[in-house]
């Protein structure tokens, strides 16, 4: 037999805003995810789900950094990509970008079953920040887009089971630190993309992990799944169950007919084969299967409010047609985590391909009717199969790379000497983020910074905070302690650590900004704003130019200045930091938004009406924030302009 499938690179040219560089300062604050409910809704819950809506919830990002550097400035860029096809498929694959499958293609018919977004526009989606809207992405960690995005993973050339060849892509997590891989191949003649996929704890204690496989497709479907009722989750934060397709009278399998954006988890029942699919007018689409490990299933719409309408715009370009999302998951609902204990795995197979079959009717006959074509095309059975002859294939070791991700999991290798078959995480791929944990790992000491520059980052797990703890207490090494005992939930400790940092450090606005969070949490609003103002003075001082790295410094501490200057009230002070932001900086959108706001406090509200009538893009605005709404209407009661609009939920009655 003649195995046909490929795997080549390509490039693609897209219109796509820049990444920018990374957030400098560490993310002390509460983990700002929309996906938190009201307490009252846990009563109604099977105790398995209240169960794991409780298991171990994220306090914050560390050690992760935030993404907010991108623009809303398109030129055409040149993105790597990795193509695998067969005489059937061809899967686009981009491994800087998360791994995402950017296209599938089904080549008999000429026809893309995904959304393919024709830009790269990041926005303030992911959990850390810079996420993009599109195709396949694989959600691993905790509630929420993850933090891996747009970050690059580790590709690699692997034996498939067929004897073929298969692109497996990989990383270390590390909200969880954990890894996990992706197997992606396409035996000969098949119509269905197959995806085995693994997360493994090598850790001598249970971890909450997390997966949610989401697939964007064109909204104008029906979506199809065995269930007859769901879990509502709207962004007003209350999770209801309800009937499907209808209920108020309106069927919301179709996600033009959902007012505003809004999740809907399907339960289906236990024993069933686990599906989803979207189909058009015609009956034509996709659907994806998979063993029944990955038990949930999930439609995500924007609605056809003014709010999601903004969205699909701000996400694309004009005249490219919405999307909704249909996904896949360990859990019913994303709210939840799952348990995977001590030196163990959890591991699936996925399929995706085309799917023929009449959408519309009577909800019984239209998912009977699609659940025998799928059967017909792709027996329950094979899917069985093909992840019992992938299993032994998982831990095979690649055969050539193709992409190299980040050096953060050949650190943990070397620091715990794991064995981890499959997906190898060589000490070559250690980088300049490592090196200074390299080094305390080797000589229990953390070194000094050999240049001055914004600290890098800081790992906060238990077996690093411990060689922290007994390292030799110098000023950097006190900023990183601190960080990690915040992480740990000993905030007296941690300020302790940064106050003891101070009298010898040769930065102090590090020092003084966790010191000013600490004091915003405690509730101490007039002693952080102080803190702020002094530590953005020291900033300035120390600047030693403004390229990327400086900026984006600047911008950080200067964003989190004025808005705790404003809430205090002292806006002599904010008026201050803002005259010395690089002007770069103040035209940026978010700051064009404060500005308005340091008008406003000003007592210049004509001035602050004239920034709104000049436009402005907020780049990083946050999924469900309201706070340019909650501005304008301290400016007038004029209506919300259209361009402003990005409410994803009604207005509280």
């Amino acid at each position: 037999m003649v195995v046909v499938t490929r795997i080549r690179r390509e490039v693609l040219t897209l219109p796509a805003a820049r990444l920018g560089a990374d957030n400098p300062l560490p993310p002390l604050r509460p983990l700002d995810e929309v996906h938190r409910i009201d307490d009252r809704d846990r009563e109604e819950m099977p105790r398995d789900m209240a169960r794991q809506l409780g298991l171990e919830p994220l306090a914050g990002l560390l050690p992760v950094r935030v993404r907010d550097g991108y623009g809303r400035t398109r030129e055409p860029r040149r993105v790597e990509a990795l193509v695998i096809e067969n005489d059937r498929l061809r899967a686009t694959v981009l491994p800087g970008l998360g791994g995402r499958i950017a296209s599938l293609l089904h080549l008999p018919t000429g026809r893309e079953l995904l959304y393919r977004n024709p830009v790269f526009q990041p926005a303030n989606f992911a959990l850390n920040g810079a996420w993009y809207s599109g195709g396949i992405e694989w959600n691993i960690g905790a509630t929420g887009h993850t933090t891996l995005s747009c970050a690059p993973l580790h590709a690699a050339r692997v034996p498939a089971p067929d004897g073929g060849e298969m692109l497996r892509l990989w990383e270390w997590e590390r909200l969880r630190d954990l890894p996990f891989q992706v197997d992606l191949w396409l035996p000969e003649g098949s119509d269905f993309l197959y995806v085995g996929a693994r997360i493994r704890n090598p850790h001598e204690r249970p971890v909450a992990t997390y997966w949610w496989s989401n697939i964007a497709v064109p909204e104008d479907v029906r979506v199809l799944a065995p269930a007859g009722e769901a879990w509502l989750f709207g962004y007003e934060r209350r999770l209801r169950r309800v009937p499907v397709p209808s209920y108020d009278g309106v069927d919301r399998t179709y996600p033009a007919n959902s007012p505003y954006a809004a999740d809907y988890f399907y339960e289906v029942p236990d024993g069933r084969r686990r599906w989803i699919a979207a189909l058009d007018a015609d009956g034509h689409g996709l659907v994806q299967t998979s063993t029944d490990v990955l038990r949930g299933r999930k439609l995500f719409v924007w609605g056809a409010g003014p709010g999601g309408r903004r969205w699909q715009q701000w996400l694309t370009e004009p005249g490219t047609g919405g999307y909704c999302e249909i996904q896949a998951g360990l859990a019913r609902t994303q709210l939840e985590h799952v348990r995977l204990e001590a030196e163990s795995e959890v591991s699936w197979l996925e399929a995706y391909g085309p799917l023929d079959a009449p959408p519309g009717g009577e909800w019984t006959e239209a998912v009977r009717e699609a659940e025998g074509r799928l059967a017909s095309a792709l027996p329950r059975t094979r899917v069985e199969e093909a992840y019992a002859a992938w299993k032994p294939c998982a831990d095979t070791e690649p055969a050539q790379t193709l992409a190299v991700g980040s050096g953060w999991g050949a650190l943990e290798v070397l620091r715990a000497d794991w064995k981890l078959p499959g997906t190898p995480f060589p000490e070559s791929t250690l980088g300049e983020a490592q090196a200074p944990w390299r080094e305390l790992l080797r000589t229990g000491s953390l070194p000094e910074p050999r240049r001055v520059r914004p600290p890098g980052e800081t790992l906060v797990a238990p077996h690093w905070r411990d060689m922290l703890e007994t390292a030799p207490a110098t000023p950097h090494t006190e900023y990183h302690l601190g960080v990690a005992q915040w992480h740990a939930g000993d905030r007296a400790q941690a300020v302790r650590s940064w106050e003891r940092a101070l009298p010898l450090a040769p930065s102090l606005w590090p020092l003084l900004r966790c010191l000013a969070v600490a004091d915003q949490e405690a509730g101490h609003h007039e002693r952080a704003a102080e803190r702020y103002a002094d530590a953005f003075d020291d900033l300035c001082r120390e600047r030693r130019d403004d390229g990327e790295v400086w900026t984006a410094a600047v911008a950080a501490l200067g964003r989190e200045a004025l808005e705790a200057l404003l809430r205090a009230r002292r806006t002599a002070q904010a008026r201050a930091v803002w005259d010395r932001l690089l002007p770069a900086v103040r035209q940026r959108g978010r700051f064009r938004l404060l500005h308005a706001e340091l008008l406003l406090a000003e007592g210049s509200r004509a001035r602050a009406r004239a920034v709104f009538d000049e436009d402005f893009e907020v780049a990083d605005l946050r999924e469900g924030a309201d706070v340019i709404g909650r501005l304008w209407a301290r400016l007038g009661d004029e209506p919300l302009p259209g361009r402003y609009d990005f409410r994803m939920r009604p207005d509280p009655v």
